[in-house]
């Protein structure tokens, strides 16, 4: 079952179903589209500004210094117009991350809330079959991952921007240099795909690592009673080093695809293309004059050219990390095992009691009957035990009795209608359950008592606690 499952998101990504998960993950957002769109814009400003920086040098450098003719009030304007232009600069910087921060994190509360209260509707089937571990890694790793997705999608942009208007400044100072440029995009083409295609399956593998990781902790600490009773301390902590050293083996994969197939790369195309646009430059001086500054800026908007691309690879690994992240999420999202639903206008009231099984029929898989036929009747003020071996399924009709599951054959009547035409919070109001581990929420024991009820006062919870016998614990327990 676990390597079935691990071989599934061992699978890397295809670039449709990455379209398709970054479609859905851009719906989270659509709440907070206005500032997404004004950050956006500033982002688009932020490019034009880079790209005017250079032409000032540009300017002072071919129509003053070349020429000998720069006065002091000249190099004055210049160098206040070029302070001017980068305190603009950086206040568009800085509405521009402001602005796409906030909305990124109010987009990675909103998803985390939203699958908070999509995991409180799904039914317990959902909980015995997936490791609590599990759960809670795509409740906070995945989501955090989220939030940095969000981040790098603005770099995306905003690199997206700054090498357009860097190829078009480039164009405009020699369109026949800058059309050959072009040439190096295939070979970034060409690493981009290749890098997709093996990193999605990498970063897939590690999510998965580190959520069995988080499950094996979960479990380690959870059952640490029964750990340390049949001395088990050692085989736990074996178990756990070796999940620990698959998720450590993951993490060495990415690092080496990282290494080979980012930066250097990048590195290497951008100190070709600056070769290349040289040597051009070159072979047009050797016909006529070359102005300095063109060249200064031409250059420069080879590094903004290249640049973005260069910080995109870098990210890229993170943005690959989002998919793989938004794909686990998106999969509780879509998942339909749904607690057990009432009639449609479901309004009847318990007021005698009587509890009533006919043949009633329940299996966990659909496949195996835990509960085969089962009759009973339990009247209002009988006490009735069900005895039977571990297993027999005791359990298992408080389950179906408590709504948890739905069973597939008979009728199940509270006071001669079907348990389907109570609404679950009358079922939940009217009966009691006491599990055989207790489990406390945090804060006090009263609060406990009160589940969350403000309704519920202070007198009716010493009642509560001394008719389970539990006050003097409770009295023991506040003295200490």
């Amino acid at each position: 079952m676990e390597d079935n499952y691990q071989s599934e998101w061992s699978k890397s990504i295809p670039l449709r179903e990455q379209k398709q998960i970054i479609k859905r993950l851009l719906h989270f957002a659509k709440p907070f589209k206005a500032t997404f769109i004004i950050a956006i814009l500033f982002a688009l400003g932020l490019s034009v500004i880079n790209v005017l920086l250079p032409r000032i040098i540009q300017t002072f450098m071919d129509e003053y210094l070349a020429k000998q003719s720069a006065t002091t009030q000249v190099i004055l304007f210049f160098a206040g117009l070029y302070l001017f232009g980068v305190i603009v600069k950086s206040i568009i910087w800085f509405f521009q991350w402001y602005l796409y921060s906030n909305a990124s994190l109010k987009t990675y509360q909103y998803i985390r809330i939203k699958l908070f209260e999509k995991l409180h509707t799904l039914g317990m089937r959902y909980f015995d079959q997936t490791p609590a571990g599990s759960t809670v890694s795509r409740v906070t790793n995945d989501t955090e991952t989220l939030f940095e997705f969000w981040y790098v999608f603005l770099m995306v942009l905003t690199g997206i921007f700054a090498v357009v208007s860097s190829f078009i400044a480039m164009f405009q100072i020699n369109g026949r240099i800058a059309l050959w440029l072009l040439l190096f995009l295939p070979v970034l083409g060409v690493v981009i795909w290749y890098y997709q295609k093996f990193s999605s399956r990498i970063y897939r593998n590690m999510r998965e690592k580190l959520s069995q990781l988080n499950t094996k902790l979960n479990e380690s600490i959870s059952g640490m009673r029964i750990i340390q009773q049949f001395r088990q301390e050692k085989r736990l902590a074996n178990e756990f080093e070796a999940v620990n050293t698959d998720y450590l083996n993951t993490r060495y994969a990415m690092i080496k695809t990282n290494s080979l197939l980012l930066s250097p790369i990048i590195s290497f195309l951008y100190a070709l293309a600056i070769a290349w646009a040289l040597t051009l430059f070159g072979l047009d001086a050797l016909k006529s004059p070359v102005e300095v500054g063109l060249i200064y800026a031409f250059t420069t908007y080879v590094q903004g050219f290249f640049n973005p691309m260069s910080q995109m690879m870098d990210f890229l690994s993170i943005f690959t990390d989002g998919i793989v992240a938004g794909s686990r999420i998106l999969k509780i999202m879509d998942t339909e095992e749904y607690a057990p639903q009432q009639h449609e206008g479901a309004n009847k009231t318990i007021t005698e009691g009587k509890i009533e099984f006919r043949n009633v029929s329940f299996s966990y898989d659909g496949k195996n009957k835990v509960l085969n036929n089962i009759s009973f009747v339990a009247n209002p003020g009988e006490t009735v035990a069900l005895v039977g071996h571990t297993g027999s399924g005791k359990s298992s009709i408080i389950n179906v009795l408590m709504r948890f599951y739905e069973f597939y054959e008979g009728q199940i009547l509270i006071d001669g209608c079907d348990i389907r035409e109570y609404p679950i919070a009358e079922l939940r109001k009217k009966m009691g359950l006491v599990l055989q581990d207790a489990f406390l929420f945090y804060g006090d024991i009263a609060g406990n008592i009160r589940m969350m009820d403000p309704a519920i006062t202070d007198e009716q919870i010493r009642a509560a606690a001394e008719f389970v016998q539990a006050d003097r614990f409770i009295k023991w327990a506040r003295r200490r």
